[in-house]
């Protein structure tokens, strides 16, 4: 075969280019993004309404109601939408074919959502527009508060210093905190003095919009100089609003501090958020799809997906580094030599490193579907190499010259190896069919192991021929001059015993193989009758669409009467925490965090994969030491004993890792 002849005339030049890919590969892999899952690309559009005050009803047909009917008209590739409404929110959730050119949807969406602006309630100002995909799921989460610290003083330092620093790192995007109090500047109004002095609730606020303005300013020239003149009648202090006159009447200035009170204050609350009991701030910070959950994540805090996603990586890469050494032990203990086993060992990290560069090269991450079909394409990776190095010494063993003897030992088997190689590729080439959520997942696993096989057949025709050529040539030398490596003998004993011992094991299948002949028929119906009764346990197996994950974190959402106050909620997620800190050891138990209650901003509703719809809904996220028990064993004794102690109240647990946020695609369960 040409190919081969090539590799035996020109040598150095493919043990460079295998020098070269062991070298150059590690640097690709580190700029290759590391993920638990592929990215699913699947858009999805949110369109955020707000007006404040306006009731879930009023929302959903006034406004929620009329975008969707245009939407449907203007804008391309739509695969179905959907829509949440709340009190002063509406949140309308567009998915898009996967095909879909998502700035041409953003812009018609923007477009058909400025031109509905004069069919809505007047006062509508136009909705808040942004993209995500499945990918975009959470990976940290800061619990923001201590000692000293108001909740109004969280949340100031959560939104205007910590939220600014972190929005920095590549790939990450943070929505508005969770919980605190949200700072207002408040007039309270002593409606007996106003009707003593005759004033009403408009002629406050029309002294106050028209003595607290910043008008257009210009500049004077005074000499040589010229000066910045600045036009400000806004109160640099907040007592000095209770100075602004609102009336003079017989010679006599009304006063704000004669009918009110200026104070620093905070919006009703609506989200509460506890830390262990402690009210404190939660940050959320989302991981985009196409970043690197490892180097979005820097800090360990409350919650860290990066442990589960480095977890499942080294287990992954463990695994397979296993697999790779036990089957080279294999090779050194079958064929007996250790020359035959470095050439295999050196051609299947190749053949993966190989894989690897070109799905870098084509976008995809490195993550549990990759990993784990070049994991499952190792035992195939070992056939090319073997069969190659085996039929080469048998032509040896006939007595040919050690390169007539490579050429035809490569070459017999070039044509077998081609036809096995693409059957091996046919068998994956059904998962590119796929669609949704199966053709993101499935499709680099098979990518992994088709480019893994090919770059496996290329070695064994080229690199694999080039070594054993090199190795034989050496150890002719060494027979010739006398030279016998002296660890190689204790090996030789070794193997001679292996040798001996597997053929007893052989003699002993022999005779068991004959005596199941001598009494096919009883055995034909036993094994028959065995299969058979397996089909008896597939109802008890279950199914679903991955399996599940123990991330040694889970999360409850509790959901009360309707019209609950929030108040009242916490009183109750104050009892659910308690029943938790029964059930689960104190040792086994890092931490408890409470988000109680409606987030102030929509864009946190739109990435919210809870189902919370008011004040009475809450979710409690639970953390576990490294050293836990079965979290799914406390989820099963949380469900039977909170549903008997608080009938009446809604319980169900929440996707806590980040495999099952990603496959759920923002919704509380698959079903």
């Amino acid at each position: 075969m040409w190919i081969i002849r090539l590799a035996l005339k020109r040598p150095y030049t493919f043990v460079v280019a295998a020098l070269l890919l062991l070298l150059v590969t590690p640097f690709v892999l580190l700029r290759t993004p590391t993920d638990v899952l592929p990215e699913i690309n699947i858009p999805v559009v949110s369109i955020i309404w707000n007006f404040t005050g306006l009731s879930a009803k009023d929302i959903e047909q006034r406004m929620v109601y009329t975008e969707e009917r245009v939407l449907t008209t203007t804008v391309n590739d739509i695969q179905h939408i959907e829509s949440t409404s709340y009190d002063g929110i509406g949140i309308i959730k567009v998915f898009f074919q996967p095909t879909v050119t998502i700035s041409t949807a953003v812009a018609q969406i923007t477009a058909i959502s400025q031109t509905i602006l004069r069919q809505l309630p007047p006062g509508t100002t136009p909705p808040l527009i942004i993209q995500y995909s499945a990918s975009d799921v959470p990976v940290l989460q800061y619990g923001v508060g201590g000692d000293g610290i108001s909740e109004q003083q969280a949340a100031d330092i959560a939104l205007n210093q910590l939220r600014v620093g972190l929005i920095t790192v590549p790939g990450i995007a943070i929505p508005y905190p969770y919980g605190g109090k949200q700072r207002l500047v408040s007039i309270d109004l002593d409606l007996r003095k106003l009707q003593e002095k005759n004033l009403t609730q408009s002629d406050v606020t029309s002294a106050v919009n028209a003595q607290a303005l910043v008008f257009p300013s210009g500049t004077v020239k005074l000499g040589p100089k010229q000066y910045q003149v600045d036009v400000n009648t806004f109160p640099l202090r907040i007592d000095s609003l209770n100075e602004l006159p609102i009336k003079t009447v017989d010679g006599a200035t009304i006063r704000v501090r004669d009918v009110a009170q200026v104070r620093d204050g905070n919006d009703p609350q609506t989200n509460i958020v506890r830390q262990d009991g402690v009210r404190s701030v939660l940050m959320v910070l989302l991981k985009n799809g196409s970043a690197s959950t490892l180097s979005v994540v820097r800090v360990k805090e409350f919650s860290d997906q990066s442990v589960f996603v480095r977890a499942a990586i080294s287990g992954v890469v463990r695994e397979g580094v296993i697999a790779g050494a036990l089957t080279a032990l294999m090779i050194l203990l079958f064929l007996g030599s250790w020359r035959s086993t470095i050439v295999v060992a050196i051609s299947i990290p190749l053949s993966v490193l190989a894989s690897l560069a070109v799905l870098s090269a084509l976008g995809e991450t490195i993550n549990l579907m990759t990993l784990g079909g070049l994991a499952l394409a190792v035992g195939i990776l070992v056939d090319d190499a073997t069969v190659t190095i085996e039929n080469i010494e048998r032509h040896m063993g006939l007595g040919e010259k050690l390169d007539d003897a490579i050429l035809k030992g490569a070459g017999e088997i070039a044509l077998p190896a081609l036809v096995s190689t693409f059957c091996i590729c046919i068998v994956f080439i059904p998962m590119f069919f796929l669609s949704g959520v199966a053709h993101y997942l499935f499709v680099p696993f098979a990518e992994a192991v088709v480019f893994a096989v090919i770059a496996s057949y290329v070695l064994s025709r080229t690199l694999v021929p080039t070594l054993v050529m090199w190795f034989e040539r050496h150890n002719q030398k060494s027979e010739k001059d006398g030279h016998v490596t002296f660890w190689v003998r204790p090996f030789v004993t070794f193997q001679h015993a292996f040798e001996r011992g597997f053929d007893r094991f052989r003699s002993s299948y022999r005779g068991l193989l004959g005596t199941i002949l001598n009494h096919r028929g009883v055995f034909a119906v036993v094994f028959l009758a065995f299969c058979a009764g397996s089909w008896v346990l597939v109802p008890f197996l279950g199914q679903d669409f991955f399996p599940s994950v123990d991330a040694g974190t889970f999360r409850l959402h509790v959901r009360a009467a309707t019209g609950t106050r929030v108040e009242e909620t916490a009183n109750l997620v104050d009892q659910v925490e308690a029943t938790i800190r029964r059930q689960v050891p104190a040792n086994e138990l890092q931490g408890i965090v409470d988000n109680i209650g409606l987030p102030v901003s929509g864009i946190n509703l739109s990435y919210s994969d809870s189902g919370v719809s008011g004040p009475a809904d809450a979710d409690i996220t639970v953390a576990l030491q490294k050293n836990h028990g079965p979290t799914a064993s406390y989820i099963r004794q949380l469900r039977l004993s909170l549903h008997q102690q608080f009938p009446g109240v809604v319980f169900y647990f929440l996707p806590a890792d980040i495999t099952t946020q990603t496959i759920n695609f923002g919704l509380p369960a698959p079903l």
